[in-house]
């Protein structure tokens, strides 16, 4: 079984390695903007949209490492996700270059620990609240790499 969750916990370092690399390539065409503070998801400009990447990126990457490594986090995830959009928000007032920067960083701080981290550790769960409990591969690769390719099409669609 180890064997198995090693590939997938290598395939999912890749995905994220690969979500980085499109966000990379992404970043020259991102302009410093600013849309209606009342906006939703579906109507932020690239640079709110690169703000809320660099956000979710930060947050769900240490929430695995946190769980990977037995520092279970005391927190109410839906509560920490308002507080996430609310940074979100502040982000955006950062330049897009400095953003990307920031984003890469985490991406790989959390691409070592999906390659560094013994399966068993990926597999270790945490209570975040609302009855949800989540392993740190889940919180990986739904929150985090799940999330991240959505928006990264997203945001591939507003630059073309």
């Amino acid at each position: 079984m180890d064997t198995y969750l090693d590939r997938e916990r290598n395939l999912l370092a890749d995905r994220l390695q690969h979500a980085s690399e499109r966000l990379a390539a992404l970043a020259p065409r991102i302009k410093a903007e600013h849309g209606d503070e009342s906006s939703q998801p579906n109507a932020w400009t690239a640079h709110e949209l690169l703000a809320h990447l660099a956000v979710l990126s930060k947050f769900y990457g240490v929430l695995v490492h946190r769980i990977s490594t037995d520092q279970l986090p005391n927190m109410n995830l839906l509560e920490a996700v308002h507080l996430r959009d609310t940074v979100g928000h502040q982000m955006s007032q950062l330049e897009p270059a400095d953003l990307v920067r920031m984003t890469l960083v985490d991406h790989e701080r959390t691409i070592k620990t999906l390659r560094t981290s013994d399966p068993q550790a990926l597999r270790k769960t945490a209570e975040l609240g609302d009855g949800i409990t989540m392993t740190a591969e889940e919180v990986a690769r739904l929150p985090l790499v799940s999330h991240l390719e959505l928006h990264i099409e997203q945001l591939e669609k507003l630059l073309a």
